[in-house]
């Protein structure tokens, strides 16, 4: 086992290796760059720079360096903790990702939680209740999770917290507990704003993984060792839950490896309508902007998630099943 745990972080380097590589090269394939970006909007503003300054920032900022000379700068920084400055506000890259990094990970943590709980037991009752009436409402409601987008979604969930419900909406808290010490009322005031976000993010993942968790112990269920065990007479909750159950969870734990990064970058546009300071909504405008050690950044620590996902996922995949340590 420890083997294999090895020879996985081994290819996890590697491929964040060729990762980043690859992912700064993309990022460099549009003509121009940040500083050409910013001087451009300062001209429309009415301003404009005199042309040596312009050329201290290109040298400053190595705008013109080759590629490679580019990519080894930040990579070998990066090892070091040093991400690079952000043309954009000329701030360290790692400043501005840590900033809002706890957000998106509390926020994408939160509603993987949810969406576990959530989708075992009712994917479970669906199965054991087949062509049920509460069956035929699960699976409605799954194909209702799947098919709303989770920005219109948003906008339903604010326009029904504000009018219905008199909630505050937008950011993390209300202008009031912004810059206020922790407390039960600013503890209360972050969960009305952060809750319509978890709900959004989790609901097509919820109803996904519920009807696979339902597909996959419909099978289980019709196996022989579930028959063998129900023949010797023991409980149904017990032939369930720790037999059948067991087996057919596992595509929700392989899903788990993809499902991190996925709620990361899917809360972009969510986050945007609610106007909460998280990593996607600085994603996006880094690749807008060509930021690219920022946007490169970025991109590497995702993939670092994908990586980790995946080797938890692993783990956890061999804790279930025995045969997985056999291997």
């Amino acid at each position: 086992m420890l083997n294999y745990v090895l020879r996985r972080v081994v290819n996890m380097v590697v491929l964040l290796v060729v990762v980043s590589f690859v992912g700064f090269w993309i990022i460099q394939l549009p003509p121009g760059s940040i500083l050409d970006v910013q001087i451009n909007r300062l001209r429309q503003q009415g301003g404009n720079l005199p042309e040596a300054q312009i050329q201290a920032l290109r040298e400053r900022y190595g705008v013109d360096d080759p590629f490679l000379i580019k990519y080894w700068k930040w990579i070998s920084r990066s090892v070091q903790g040093d991400f690079g400055t952000s043309f954009q506000t000329d701030q360290s890259v790692g400043e501005r990702i840590f900033n809002r990094l706890g957000i998106s990970l509390g926020l994408s943590l939160t509603a993987l939680l949810f969406t576990w709980l959530v989708s075992i037991p009712i994917g479970v009752y669906s199965a054991t209740h087949r062509y049920s009436i509460p069956d035929y409402v699960i699976t409605f409601i799954q194909f209702l999770g799947l098919s709303i987008p989770g920005f219109l979604l948003a906008l339903i969930l604010l326009i029904v917290a504000a009018q219905l419900w008199n909630q505050p909406i937008g950011g993390l808290f209300s202008p009031q507990y912004a810059d206020a010490p922790w407390s039960w009322g600013r503890f209360v005031d972050f969960v009305q704003h952060i809750w319509i976000a978890v709900v959004v993010l989790a609901v097509g993942a919820t109803a996904g993984l519920t009807r696979v968790m339902r597909a996959n112990l419909l099978d289980v269920l019709n196996m022989q060792y579930v028959q063998t065990a129900r023949a010797k007479g023991l409980k149904e909750g017990i032939v369930i839950w720790k037999h059948a159950v067991r087996n057919a969870i596992h595509p929700l734990v392989m899903a788990l490896g993809t499902l991190l990064p996925a709620l990361v970058v899917g809360e972009a546009l969510i986050a945007i309508i609610l106007s909460m300071p998280t990593i996607g909504p600085l994603y996006l405008d880094a690749l807008r902007t060509q930021d690219m050690y920022l946007a490169g950044t970025i991109l590497v620590m995702l993939s670092a998630l994908l990586l980790i996902g995946n080797l938890v996922a692993d783990l956890l995949l061999a804790w279930v099943d025995p045969r997985v340590r056999l291997e």
